[in-house]
């Protein structure tokens, strides 16, 4: 038989088991009976600050966890009745306590909003945020957390901050959305995550992903003092966005209302910048394909004005180091600083920061100058190496400057084809149309290496010599400023040669009589002793004023016009022999063989006038 002291214990254990077992049990009818709807409704609106009504009866879950199960729950402001809730879930899943339950108390620990609805309004600063609850015990946490830290600004006294416990919020499959022209219109869906904030005085994480603009994005923020932040005060935080455009990260001091800014240091990085400004829907729509681009800096933020320093940027893998201040305290927001590179694509570089660029493509290129009516923009460049296209450039100093509808890009100084390059690029945006203007100086430079870059292969003096190009007209595709522009270009080379004229073959044709291509006199190279180009240019149709070239035993010259559009030729030309004998006969000049060039650039025909030259 089992002692008196075992059946003692078997009984307690029963009466035990006995005890929960009617806990239990009982918890449904407690919960039934005493943790009414309105008994949960009051405590939500007491922490939110909202007025909660809850339209379905609560559902009361005892296994695996008590809580409560509520559907149709919205969280409205109190003063304003026929606006629409701030928040509405179709169900919300409270964790309770089941003993607080018990004592007819309701106490969360957690809370989950299924499907919520989120509306939000525009602020003075362009951020969209929820309405501002007028009570409750956040608020009252908030308002204790201002004194406090109205008490000492720079160092408030931590301890005095309310220490209410909080818990956490879940989301699940909610939207936010806010009203434009009287209908909910929806800024960001699928969104799901949790807040995490033990207790008032101490740190929250928050942790959330949805779909922005039609892409998926995902939002972590921490801070050890929340409290302090939202109650105007200065509290370290962490934040990081990502998403497949562009990612973004900032660890340092942040003050978020009243006198706020930024201190610390911020990432950000993105594979494609077009594809960045298109989803931003920044209305900045660079016609060019960009490259990657990140961004690492030290950031200082105040109110209106921003501070990159020690700023690392690489563009399409074009590393760079220097500063920007960004201000958008005016019209338009100013970017300015100073940047200098190792290497740069100075194409991809114009496209980043303003579409000037030609795009290289097949198209007619057109060129988006809207962008100078929103951004002010002054930036000084330098580069060791840079390219434009496929021109290669060493010791580069340059500015890119936008304002009041006026850009400009300068290349001031630049060593590029064994000589210095100059050259500036402006747009100017007028009532009557955009005016361009485009001007170059190449001085002392490898002719033939210039002529190459520009595309151009006959008749091209190779050799030192410098050349000037302006051109001036109006257009909105670079076709069109071409076609219609009004300018100059002049150019002299020394000692050297004339690429591609084999000089005798193409005597003996003149000689021979009939037409004949240019390009069957190609295959030879001429000695000259130097060379020189005038010419006009209005509306796109180029006017030869002078181009000569002297050799040893011959003179060669040619006038007339080039058209741009068409790319046509209507030029005229000699061939002369200055030392020939018929140069004292009869007092007569000396013998010249004249021809008439046409067709176009590419395919340049040679029409016999006279013969008089011979190819010996």
């Amino acid at each position: 038989m089992a002692s008196p002291l075992i059946r003692r214990g078997i009984w307690a254990i029963g009466v035990a088991v006995l005890v929960i077992a009617l806990v239990v049990a009982a918890l449904p009818l407690v919960a039934s009976t005493r943790i009414v709807r309105d008994r949960i409704a009051w405590e939500m609106s007491a922490w939110s600050g909202f007025r909660v009504t809850i339209d379905g009866a609560p559902q009361i879950e005892v296994w695996p966890n008590f809580r409560a199960i509520l559907t149709d729950v919205t969280l409205s402001q109190w003063t304003e009745t026929d606006a629409p809730p701030v928040i509405e879930a179709e169900r919300v899943e409270v964790d309770l306590s089941a003993m607080a339950a018990l004592r007819g108390d309701v106490v969360f620990s957690t809370a989950r909003l299924v499907r919520p609805t989120i509306r939000v309004q525009r602020g003075a600063n362009g951020l969209f945020l929820p309405a501002i609850p007028s009570g409750g015990r956040i608020t009252r946490s908030i308002d204790t957390a201002r004194a406090v830290v109205s008490a000492d600004r720079a160092k408030p006294d931590l301890s005095k901050l309310p220490t209410d416990p909080f818990g956490t919020v879940e989301f699940r499959d909610g939207r936010v959305v806010t009203s434009i022209g009287g209908k909910d219109t929806e800024i960001l869906s699928s969104l799901s995550g949790q807040a995490n904030w033990a207790a008032m005085n101490s740190n929250a994480t928050l942790s959330a992903t949805g779909i922005w603009r039609g892409e998926s994005v995902s939002i972590d923020a921490a801070s050890p003092n929340p409290l302090v932040l939202f109650a105007g005060g200065a509290a370290p935080i962490t934040l990081s966005f990502k998403a497949a455009p562009a990612s973004f990260s900032f660890d340092g001091v942040a003050s978020m209302f009243e006198n706020a800014y930024f201190d610390g240091q911020a990432k950000f990085a993105a594979p494609s910048l077009r594809r960045v400004l298109e989803w931003s829907q920044a209305g900045i729509a660079p016609g060019a394909a960009i490259g990657s681009i990140s961004v690492s800096s030290k950031v200082t933020a105040t109110a209106g004005r921003v501070k990159l320093e020690n700023t690392a940027l690489a563009l399409d893998n074009n590393p760079g180091m220097g500063a920007l201040d960004l201000s958008f305290g005016e019209a338009r927001p100013v970017i300015a600083g100073t940047l200098a590179f190792d290497t740069l694509d100075l194409w991809s570089f114009l496209s980043a920061f303003t579409p000037l660029a030609p795009t290289g493509g097949t198209g007619p290129a057109e060129i988006d100058t809207s962008f100078a009516d929103r951004i002010n923009l002054d930036l000084r460049l330098s580069a060791a190496h840079a390219t434009a296209g496929a021109i290669q450039l060493a010791d580069v100093a340059a500015t890119a400057q936008v304002k009041n509808g006026l850009a400009v890009f300068d290349i001031s100084d630049a060593s590029a084809f064994g000589g210095n390059i100059q050259s500036s690029l402006r747009f100017d945006r007028k009532p009557e149309g955009t005016q361009v203007e485009i001007r170059l100086l190449a001085s002392d430079i490898d002719g033939g290496a210039f002529a190459t870059a520009a595309g151009m292969t006959r008749l091209v003096p190779i050799g030192t010599g410098t050349v000037s190009v302006i051109l001036k007209g109006p257009g909105r595709t670079w076709d069109s400023i071409l076609e219609n522009a009004d300018g100059s270009v002049s150019a002299t080379f020394g000692q050297g040669a004339l690429s591609k004229l084999n000089l005798p073959a193409f005597l003996k044709h003149t000689e021979q009589g009939g037409f004949f291509a240019l390009d069957d006199v190609s295959d030879g190279t001429l000695p000259i002793d130097g060379a020189e180009l005038k010419a006009s240019i209005s509306n796109g149709v180029a006017k030869i004023d002078k181009a000569e070239a002297n050799s040893a035993k011959y003179k060669l010259w040619l006038s007339g016009i080039a058209t741009y559009a068409g790319r046509g030729l209507a030029l005229s030309g000699g061939i002369i022999q200055p030392d020939q004998a018929a140069t004292q006969t009869n007092g007569q000049g000396p013998s010249q063989s004249s021809f008439f060039v046409g067709g176009t650039w590419s395919t340049p025909f040679i029409s016999p006038i006279s013969r008089g030259v011979s190819g010996e």
